[in-house]
């Protein structure tokens, strides 16, 4: 389960927006909390090459006090809490601390001290996110309410392996009272063609859309039956749509969904990659919290290849298709 839990914090109001989601993932798996600051040795502005060493050690000394303060306010609610201060590159040192003290789990701010800019993540987080060993909660700056555990969204696509994330979750829910909505998604196949589609293409997609929906109906029914759901106020919804991704987002609005859950692959998951593609898109554009449950390692030399082409998407537009995944028959929507 999620303990130990890792919460880094720079020092500014918006990474302390993590806080109230530190106080209800923390209390709901009884985990210790480590509170991490980060002192960035190599700073990118070369006026700062030579660091003065008195201002260094002000700093340095301000940083444990303010962690001591956080320190004082978990606490308060019950959390077993240390804090630790390091120097050092700060993306690569909170991934290293990471996985040298085995955390189970990252709570990181979407934004920091940097402040907010049109990316759905600072390039700090991103990097994390992409580079950790472990499963993350990111957490956007706008997410302050104090209770923030009303409802919980879980996609799934049918598969076992997107199935991991139900014992925590169910256990969320239950620590929290909280209703948990299980979607479904259907994708309309593609249809190869160079013509308008015609008569015959069509019947075999409707038919196709009427065999997944229906094996999909069986599935949501028997998730329900499933142990780690037993007990909890259980949700289910099924949505056929040529884009699964943009069919969730408008759920997430119209539900007021506080907290989306994800597993880090689904049925056709490579473990070459950190993520599906699903997951990815949540990374990029959601609204809300987003818990991403890891399955396996991350491969560093993998993940700086999609840190690479992560940094050149997040300039790009929002576009109407963003899943780019294709239609899997009977097991319903494909979510890596």
């Amino acid at each position: 389960m999620f303990d130990p839990i890792l919460v880094p914090l720079d020092g500014s109001l918006l990474a302390e927006c993590v806080l109230p989601q530190v106080i209800a993932i923390g209390q709901a798996f009884n985990a210790k909390i480590v509170l991490l600051h980060v002192m960035d040795k190599n700073p990118s502005d070369a006026s700062d090459k030579f660091i003065d060493l008195l201002n260094w050690q002000i700093n340095k000394t301000e940083a444990k006090l303010y962690l001591e303060r956080i320190t004082d306010r978990l606490e308060k609610v019950g959390l077993r809490t240390k804090s630790i201060v390091l120097e050092g590159p700060v993306a690569d040192s909170i991934t290293e601390f990471a996985r040298s003290q085995g955390m189970k789990l990252v709570i990181l701010s979407s934004h920091g001290s940097g402040g907010v800019r049109k990316c759905g993540i600072s390039s700090v987080t991103d990097k994390i996110t992409l580079s950790a060993p472990t499963s993350v909660l990111i957490v956007r700056v706008h997410q302050t309410q104090e209770q923030p555990l009303r409802r919980i969204l879980v996609p799934l696509d049918g598969s076992w392996r997107a199935e991991y994330l139900l014992p925590m979750v169910s256990l969320l829910a239950r620590f929290h009272n909280s209703q948990v909505q299980i979607v479904h998604v259907v994708k309309t196949p593609e249809m190869a063609r160079h013509l308008p589609i015609a008569q015959e293409d069509i019947d075999l997609s409707n038919r196709v859309v009427t065999r997944n929906r229906e094996e999909a109906l069986q599935y949501l029914e028997q998730i329900q039956s499933v142990s780690p759901l037993a007990a909890i106020d259980v949700k289910t919804q099924l949505i056929v749509s040529d884009n699964a991704p943009l069919a969730i987002h408008e759920i997430v609005d119209q539900q007021k969904i506080d907290l989306v859950a994800l597993n880090a692959h689904g049925y056709s998951g490579n473990n070459q990659w950190p993520y599906g593609s699903m997951v990815n898109n949540f990374i990029l554009y959601g609204k809300v919290p987003l818990l991403i449950v890891q399955d396996h390692p991350i491969k560093e030399e993998t993940s700086q290849v999609q840190i690479t082409v992560r940094e050149q998407t997040m300039h790009l537009p929002m576009q109407a298709d963003l899943s780019g995944i294709a239609a899997r028959p009977v097991q319903g929507q494909n979510f890596d």
